[in-house]
This record gives C-alpha cells, sequence and structure tokens, in this order.
C-alpha cells in the first residue's frame, strides 16, 4: 500500500515524495503561498520581488539614467510600476543568446473608478470598474480589502494596502429572485457589483480621506499636498492555504498569474549557469497587454538593446543573439474539470500535480512550436519533471497569453507553458501544492540548459 503524504497529498505521477523531497516540495510551496499573500496588487508583486531580488544580492537600476558597462556583468533589475525585468549574466548574452522567462502580475478583479465614492438608497458604496475577463459572480459575498497605489501632488507614489474588510458585493436573497438556480445568475457590471461600504451617504473625496488616515499618509502630504490620483483595486481577504483531505491543492486568489511569477523570479536566483537569463514580469496581460508595461510595449526590448549596446554589439551581433535565444511564457493551464470533462479535448486532460503542462494551439494563440515544445520536453526530461500537454477543444474559444506577443515583438523562439488549475480568473483560484516545485526544478533547468 502507498504511503499518503499528510503534508501535500500523494504524487500521483512520479510516485511518491519521501524524506527531505517531501518537505522541500512542502516548503516550496509554503513559499509561494507566502509571495500570494504579499501581492493584493500588481504593484506588491513587483515590491515583493524586488525584496527577493535585493536579498539575492541583485542591484535596482533606474531607466532615466545612464547605465555603466560594468551591471553588464552583475545581477540587476529594472522595476517600473507593474511591471519588472530582470537579470544575470549578459555578458554572454552574445555567446548562448537570452534564456527568458516571461509572465505577469495582474489578475481579473474590481478596479475602484477615479472618482469612487457613491451613495445610494441609504448606503456607501465604491464605483468599480471590472478588470479583465473575471468570474463577477465569484467576487459576491466575499469580505474585501483594498490595495493598489496612490500618487500624490509632490509626484511621489505609495502603496496602499488596507487588509481588513471595507466592501462586500452583496448578493440578492434567492426570495427576491426565486428562478435563479434555475435559470442561473446574471450580472449586470453597472449595476449588481458595487460593493457596499457603509450606511449613510458619502461626498466626493471620502475614500481619499479614509486612505490617508488609514494608512498613515498624512506626514507624506504635508499641509499643503493632496492625492492626486488613484491606482486601487479590491482583494478578498482570505489567505493563501492548503486544500483537500490530504492536502494536495492550494487555494488561494491571484494564482493566475503570480504562481509564475514567483516561479520566474525565484528560478532567476536559483539558476547555477552562465547563461544570460532574464525574468520579464508585465502588467497588463489581461486586458491585452498594449500598455507601457505591458508585453506589447517596448520595455524588455529596451532593456535587452541597451544591454547589448553595453557590450558594444553590432546590429549583426545583436541579431544573431536573439536567433540563440528563447523566451517561455508561463501563464497558467486549464485543468480537466471533473464535473465539466466534456468542455476538454479528450487526450489533452492535464490534471494538478502532473507537472507542467505544454500549451500549444494551431491558430497561434500560443506561441508553442515543435522547436520550442522539444526543448521545454529536454528541460523537463533532464531533471525529471513530468510534462503534461493541452491543447482546447475545437468547438472551445482558446485563451491567449503573453508568447505571442513576445514572440511577434522580439522574433524570439517562445514556448508557452503553464501550472494546471481550476477555477481560472474566479476570485479564488486551485492548484496542485506540488506543482510550485515541478514548476521551479522545469524552469531553473530551462535557464540552465
Amino acid at each position: 500500500m502507498n504511503e499518503t503524504n499528510s503534508e501535500l497529498g500523494p504524487d500521483t505521477t512520479t510516485g511518491q515524495t519521501q524524506g527531505t523531497d517531501q518537505s522541500a516540495t512542502r516548503e516550496i510551496c509554503l513559499d509561494l503561498m507566502k509571495y500570494l499573500d504579499a501581492s493584493p496588487s500588481p504593484f506588491h508583486a513587483v515590491s515583493e520581488a524586488v525584496q527577493r531580488l535585493e536579498a539575492a544580492g541583485f542591484t535596482s537600476l533606474s531607466e532615466d539614467e545612464p547605465w555603466s558597462p560594468e551591471v553588464v556583468n552583475g545581477a540587476c533589475y529594472v522595476a517600473r510600476d507593474g511591471a519588472i525585468i530582470a537579470w544575470v549574466g549578459a555578458n554572454f548574452a552574445s555567446e548562448t543568446g537570452w534564456r527568458i522567462i516571461g509572465a505577469h502580475t495582474d489578475s481579473p478583479n474590481l478596479r475602484v473608478k477615479p472618482l469612487p465614492d457613491v451613495s445610494a438608497n441609504g448606503y456607501r458604496q465604491l464605483g468599480i470598474e471590472v478588470y479583465g475577463g473575471a468570474l463577477n459572480n465569484s467576487w459576491l459575498d466575499r469580505d474585501l480589502g483594498l490595495s493598489g497605489r496612490v500618487l500624490l501632488t509632490d509626484g511621489s507614489s505609495h502603496l496602499v494596502r488596507i487588509d481588513r474588510p471595507i466592501a462586500r458585493v452583496a448578493q440578492l436573497a434567492i426570495h427576491l429572485d426565486r428562478e435563479v438556480n434555475e435559470k442561473g445568475l446574471v450580472l449586470d457590471k453597472q449595476l449588481h457589483l458595487l460593493p457596499i461600504s457603509g450606511l449613510g451617504t458619502t461626498s466626493e473625496g471620502a475614500l481619499c480621506e479614509f486612505i490617508v488616515s488609514e494608512c498613515g499618509l498624512a506626514t507624506q502630504l504635508g499641509t499643503d499636498g493632496a492625492i492626486a490620483a488613484l491606482d486601487l483595486m479590491l482583494h478578498d481577504l482570505t489567505p493563501a492555504a492548503l486544500l483537500g483531505i490530504d492536502n494536495e491543492f492550494l487555494a488561494s486568489a491571484r494564482i493566475d498569474n503570480q504562481f509564475s511569477c514567483w516561479a520566474a523570479v525565484t528560478a532567476l536566483i536559483a539558476a547555477d549557469t552562465d547563461n544570460a537569463c532574464v525574468t520579464a514580469l508585465f502588467d497588463h496581460e489581461e486586458v491585452g497587454s498594449s500598455s507601457t508595461t505591458g508585453a506589447a510595449g517596448p520595455l524588455l526590448e529596451r532593456v535587452l538593446g541597451r544591454l547589448g549596446a553595453l557590450q558594444e554589439l553590432s546590429i549583426d551581433d545583436q541579431a544573431v543573439m536573439y536567433a540563440r535565444s528563447t523566451c517561455l511564457s508561463s501563464d497558467m493551464a486549464h485543468a480537466v474539470h471533473p464535473n465539466y470533462a466534456d468542455r476538454h479535448e479528450p487526450g489533452h486532460r492535464p490534471l494538478p500535480n502532473g507537472g507542467p503542462v505544454l500549451k500549444v494551439n494551431a491558430n497561434q494563440r500560443y506561441a508553442t512550436s515543435a522547436r520550442t515544445a522539444a526543448l521545454f520536453q529536454a528541460a523537463c526530461d533532464r531533471v525529471e519533471v513530468p510534462l503534461q500537454r493541452f491543447v482546447s477543444r475545437n468547438s472551445v474559444a482558446c485563451g491567449s497569453t503573453i508568447g505571442p506577443i513576445t514572440a511577434t515583438r522580439l522574433g524570439i523562439d517562445t514556448v508557452d507553458i503553464g501550472a494546471a488549475m481550476l477555477s481560472m480568473h474566479s476570485a479564488r483560484e486551485l492548484c496542485g501544492a506540488q506543482d510550485p516545485a515541478l514548476m521551479l526544478r522545469a524552469l531553473t533547468s530551462a535557464l540552465e540548459m
């Protein structure tokens, strides 16, 4: 009889995880949970990445200042708003090309509108805009906090995180919607998703005053200062947790795609190689990536171009370098749903804890080619990590990632991968508790090849 891992569940794919391996798998999952809990917004995800990179000896660089040639030999990063590019071993790029891992920091959620103070029918509410392809019903009846950043009139930017329940999107009682269980729940984004934040009436500027008081910004504001702009969002206050009878699962907000952000940063720090390795975490993937900090913007291209220029590489040299490069677009993947198996392609039904998932789409919604699929398979084989495959059912539209965008913009061979998950785009998602360790091994191997 096989022994069951009481911490993270049985390994159904590669045999039992025992002894130090079992302990390491658990610690890796717990580390991901810490990252998820620390990152209620893209700005916090970048801040957490910065803390981890700096603890590992990485140096911050500013985009608006010249860089010295010495940075090519070091471990450095550039952060802008909800995006960050970090690298090591850039001096080897002309020989080996870049080894790039890309991911995105944003998740579908409820974003606060510029003038958020709303009063209606005796309640105070917050004006929100649905960001990305959220499962709107998953935001109902949850205790919500507030996070993001505010810009002050002096030009300074400050992270905001309020981890107490200040708002709730209350669902209509079944007594007032008797057919909801038979006909389904239909939510009007404008009318039905406004969170309740109190009773009575509110006035313009009330939320800003609350943030100043709650976050201790009065000192920074001084006597003449004020909050000039908001970049805020609501977040579910439930922390990440292990789930299942044998703790096989990890349940958390923002698994898509902060799982991959954590894995990319951790792999960059852990890789033992002279290869030129890059982690690129972008914002705004959930709304198309077209922004200054999105994958469709010039951020990564400019950083790589500056590093090439510091090595005095010619245009031809840099073209050769890009031709030798590879990019791993690491986003999440659809695990087969036990209650909706008919929505999945037979024979391509990934499971949690089954290892990374190779994502393929003939219509180029994913950037995987036969060549890049073989390269990632070799990276997994090198460290004995199982590899699963996902293809959408022909009758079900396929989503997309930063992979095709990065491949198009840079002309770099790209593979789309991810960890299998359920409840994608929900306020609270689900993945396998062993997959963080498996994905980390696979990504680290890919950087080292």
